[in-house]
């Protein structure tokens, strides 16, 4: 629950929305109001013990001002409505600039924690991003490896545009390493030839690491913005080929693609686990926000909030992002399964 929340009940401090004025605040309210009735229907509600909800977003240009204009306090507390609804959320475009992600954070409130990497100072497509994980510290923990992706010198070895970003954790009796990423884009074709050499390299980067003697952890998961067109292509039998797998949940739902549009499976959520003790649940999916904010039937309440001559359509992708936020849920607790073990060695030792 964001913070803002706890703070309007108990009528402690003025908050983000009071600072606001009365026809924002309004605006923004209803907009909250839609969103968490959306929210409490598409995801299972979170639960403290039994299972982990973990989300891939990548949030277009996350920073105050983009090639939009000015981000609007409405695209704030939407985003961090949403991402309040998962306890780990990997991010991608965040900027070098940022004061967007500290507004986001604010309005989670202080139980909620974010780590993120350096900007890419890559100069044809690094864009001066950012890779980040944002985590409900009541639910999750750090485990304490954290590391940018580089990969070992070969003859002709180019380094990632946007280094992926690798980070363990600890959620109930489970632990992991998730390593996100936001893959090259080049030439809009299905399998750029750059694209897919970053894809290949980080997934066999992390297949190598999770099948080392000392590795960190048999649980590792590759997420994020991979800019796969189909599931057919090159691109994404890459993942598949190194050992990855798409957990069933997400299979099965048989998801449309992953932007706005849906027509592209840009974002993925692929696992390389020890499938005893770290699993994916039944339930898994793809959130649409724009059934419930910026709608279209809203252009004409956003008007005097954008840039002149500005197209509605895209402007609000700038507010929220031109990408879906795509989640799984994860058990967590093993607990009988660890019993009936105990339970199975004393009676045949008996």
């Amino acid at each position: 629950m964001p913070f803002y929340k706890d703070l309007v009940l108990a009528s402690k401090v003025e908050t983000e929305l009071d600072r606001l004025k009365k026809s924002d605040r309004i605006r923004i309210v209803k907009g909250l109001l839609r969103l968490r009735a959306g929210l409490s229907t598409s995801v299972p509600q979170r639960t403290q013990t039994e299972s982990l909800l973990l989300a891939t977003w990548n949030i277009r240009e996350l920073a105050p001002t983009n090639k939009g204009g000015k981000r609007t306090m409405d695209s704030y507390f939407f985003i961090a409505e949403i991402i309040s609804y998962f306890d780990l959320v990997a991010v991608q475009e965040v900027r070098d600039d940022l004061t967007a992600l500290q507004q986001v954070m604010r309005i989670l409130g202080s139980d909620w924690q974010c780590v993120f990497t350096d900007v890419s100072a890559f100069a044809n497509g690094g864009n001066q991003e950012r890779m980040a994980f944002i985590f409900d510290t009541r639910k999750v923990r750090l485990s304490g490896l954290t590391g940018e992706i580089v990969l070992p010198p070969r003859l002709e070895q180019k380094q990632f545009a946007r280094t992926p970003f690798m980070c363990g954790f600890k959620a109930g009796w489970t632990d992991f390493v998730l390593a996100t990423v936001h893959i090259y884009y080049g030439q809009s074709t299905p399998d750029d030839p750059r694209r897919l050499q970053e894809i290949t390299d980080v997934a066999n980067f992390i297949r190598d690491r999770s099948e080392e003697k000392y590795a960190h952890t048999r649980n590792w998961i590759l997420l994020g913005d991979f800019n796969i067109f189909a599931k057919t292509d090159a691109t994404m039998k890459a993942i598949e080929e190194a050992g990855f797998k798409v957990p069933d949940a997400l299979v099965k739902n048989k998801l449309t693609g992953s932007n706005v549009k849906k027509d592209k499976f840009y974002d993925q959520i692929a696992f390389k686990v020890d499938g005893e003790e770290f699993r994916a649940k039944e339930r898994a999916g793809i959130f649409d926000y724009f059934e419930y904010v910026f709608r279209e039937d809203e252009a004409e309440l956003y008007t005097p909030l954008m840039p002149a001559n500005a197209s509605y359509a895209t402007w609000r992708t700038f507010q929220m992002s031109d990408h879906l936020p795509m989640w799984v849920e994860i058990k967590i607790d093993y607990s009988s399964e660890y019993l009936e073990k105990k339970l199975k060695v004393l009676e045949e030792g008996a």
